[in-house]
Parts: C-alpha cells; structure tokens; sequence
C-alpha cells in the first residue's frame, strides 16, 4: 500500500502564493520602469546632454595709464557702473604741461631759424645776380681793351689787370652760386610752414599735448568696475593694471562637458542655463558659440604626465563656451565665477563642431583713445604763423 503524499498547510500554500504575486508584480515593475527608462532615453535623454561643472565667465578689462604720473584723483570704485569714456583716474599733469610749454616755445623758435635760413637764401640769390652782373662788367672791360690792345690804345699791362678781373668776378660769381645752393638745399622746395625741421618741432608739441590728455586715465568701455589697485598719492607706470571693468553684456559661461558627451554637439545649438544664484526660477537660454580645443588637462599649468606605470585612464573635459542673451542678462544680472547647470539640446547636430569663418569684427574694440587733434594742430598753426610774420616766400 502506497504512503500518502504529504501536504502544505493551507496558510503555507497561500504565503507561497502571494510571494509569488508580489514577485510577479516587483519584476512587472521592474520591466516597466526599465521601458519607460528606455523610451525616455530614445525619445528624449539622448538630446540633451547636461553638465553642472560650469561657470560664469566674462571679459575683465584691465584700465592702465599711458604716461608716467602721481595720482591725484580717483572717480570710480569697485561696484560702480562706468561708461566708455569717462574719466577714472586723474594723474598730476603739472609736467605735462611744462613739456607742453617748452614744445611750444621750441616750436617758435625753429620757426625762426627756419625764416632766417630762408632771408638767407634770398639774400645769396641777390649775391648771385650781383656776382653775375659783376662778371658782365668785367667781360665787357675785358673784351673792349683786347680789341683795342692791337692798335697800341691800350698798355698789356692794363689788359692783363682786365683778364684778372674777368678771372676773379667769375670766381666770385661760381662761389656766390654754391652757396645759394648749400642754402637752397637746407630749405628745398619747401615754406616756412611746411619745412621738416619745423614740422618736426610741430610734432613733438602734439606729442608733448597727448601726454598731457593722457593724464586722464579713462575707460576703454562701458561696464563696472569689479576690481580697484591703484590709491591715491601712488606713482604709476604705463601698462599697470590700475582697475578692472567687466563689461555686462560680454558675460557667457565655460561649461566642461565630459568628452563622451562632445559627439553631436555642434555649434550654434541652443542651451538652458539655471544660476545657483536665482536658483530654478530663472532660465536663461544660450547658444553653444564654440567647443575648445583641447582639455582643461592640456592646458593646465602642470599637465598631467600619463607615461606611468601606474596610470589609471580618467574621463577628460572639454571647455564649451556657452553665449547668452544679453537681454537677459540685464533683466538678471550674473557675476564672473557663479556656478550654473546647464543643458544642450543636441537634436540638430548638422552644424559644424569648429568655426569654418574667422571672425568679421573685432571681438572688443575701443575709442576711447582716439583723441581729436584739431584743437593742437590749431594751436600749432598759430604758432606758425605768429613767428614767421615777414618771412619770404619760398622761391618758385
């Protein structure tokens, strides 16, 4: 006779059972979750790629001086808002102006010398036309006592004192014409105005005029001021940095992205940007303006050495430079450093990933130093003029 078969209680049956329920349900869940994962990452993820390693960055425009001086006044401060062209810095122009004065006074008097050199030359030609008019007289003495010395008239010797006085006005005159020529060389074709020496004496005033505008120390652009080294009383020199300004509309942000990330980012595509700043409630919306060409690796100060036994590969970055709307960025104003999460929507990726085109305006440009003469040169033509009263005219 068989045994009987032994049998689960039936509270141990119904324990398997929803064991067996709930593990259907977890991997169900499972499954699904993985698909909406997946769909999510085929329909939407792959075109975006985000990173969190990315910061404000911007131009900062170092203000330097031009000439040497003390400084004596000081117009802006860290904080305050500056416009292209407005004076910043005041330096102690009492040299400039001495130097000034002194090109001006120098000016003067090379004017004078110049008008003297001319009255000299006028006077040579005067010689000139004396000395020949003199050798006329004497070829004419000369020539009627040598027709007449056949006849008996006229001694030998008083022919041979006209042939010597024919001898001596030619040479007077040959002297006369090469000192009108030394002469005409140091002026030339030129006026008193328009002379070398004198327009090089004009010159060193509009130089002298220039360092004395260069003591106003201005600003290259308009922006603020993120950074004041200069204090009053110090003695500075040209090209050191005496402030900075940042200008607003120039700020963008350097996003590293991961290199894996770099394969369909192209440039000109759009981004979406979140400040830690403002926090989620402010998006600003960029472009991708240019990938780097190389990794923050490469051009650190100490780049990583990796022909190592021990080296370990390690994911690199690559700078991405991130333009924003300058629209934006004046309704919220952003600060260099701040850091950002950003996203780059990668749907069209059939742009190219370098600039095919150089650039087809400067990146910055500045008027600042482009100073309007006309008053100087003005004030130099007065000077001219007022010291070359009566001078001659240069000869045709």
């Amino acid at each position: 006779m068989d045994a009987p078969v032994a049998t689960a209680p039936a509270p141990v049956r119904r324990l398997q059972q929803r064991r067996r329920t709930w593990l259907a349900i977890i991997a169900l869940t499972l499954l699904l979750i993985a698909a909406l994962t997946l769909g999510w990452w085929l329909l939407y993820a792959r075109f975006y790629q985000s990173t969190d390693d990315a910061y404000v960055a911007g131009d900062l425009v170092n203000v330097t001086s031009q000439v040497y001086g003390t400084v004596v006044a000081i117009d802006a401060d860290e904080t305050d808002r500056v416009q292209a062209g407005q004076e910043l810095i005041r330096l102690d122009a009492t040299d400039a102006r001495i130097a000034l004065q002194n090109a001006e006074e120098q000016l003067a008097r090379t004017v004078r010398q110049t008008r003297t050199i001319f009255a000299n030359r006028d006077q040579l030609t005067a010689v000139v036309a004396e000395r020949r008019a003199d050798l006329v007289r004497a070829q004419a003495d000369f020539d009627r006592r040598r027709n007449v010395a056949v006849s008996g008239a006229v001694s030998a010797e008083e022919l041979g004192h006209a042939r010597d006085a024919l001898s001596a006005a030619r040479d007077a005159l040959t002297a006369a014409q090469k000192n009108l020529a030394a002469s005409t060389a140091l002026v030339g074709r030129t006026g008193v105005a328009d002379n070398p020496d004198v327009q090089a004496a004009g010159t060193q005033v509009e130089s002298a005029w220039l360092a004395l505008m260069r003591t106003s120390v201005r600003a290259p652009l308009s922006g603020y001021v993120a950074r004041r080294t200069v204090q009053l009383g110090e003695r500075i020199s040209p090209g050191v940095s005496l402030m900075s300004v940042v200008p607003l509309e120039r700020l963008r942000v350097d996003a590293n992205f991961k290199e894996v990330q770099l394969r369909r980012m192209r440039i000109g595509q759009p981004a979406r940007i979140t400040a830690d700043l403002y926090g989620g409630q402010v998006e600003y919306h960029g472009r991708v303006s240019g990938l780097g060409m190389g990794t923050g690796a490469a051009f650190a100060l100490l780049p990583a050495q990796n022909a190592t036994g021990n080296w370990i590969k390690v994911v690199q970055r690559v700078p991405v430079r991130i333009a924003l709307d300058p629209a934006e960025l004046s309704r919220h104003p952003l600060r260099i450093g701040l850091s950002t999460v950003l996203t780059v929507d990668v749907h069209d990726d059939r742009g190219a990933q370098l600039a095919q085109t150089p650039p087809r305006e400067p990146v910055l440009a500045t008027r600042t130093y482009d100073i309007d003469r006309t008053a100087i040169r003005t004030r130099i033509a007065q000077i001219i003029r007022d010291n070359e009263a009566a001078a001659p005219l240069a000869a045709e």
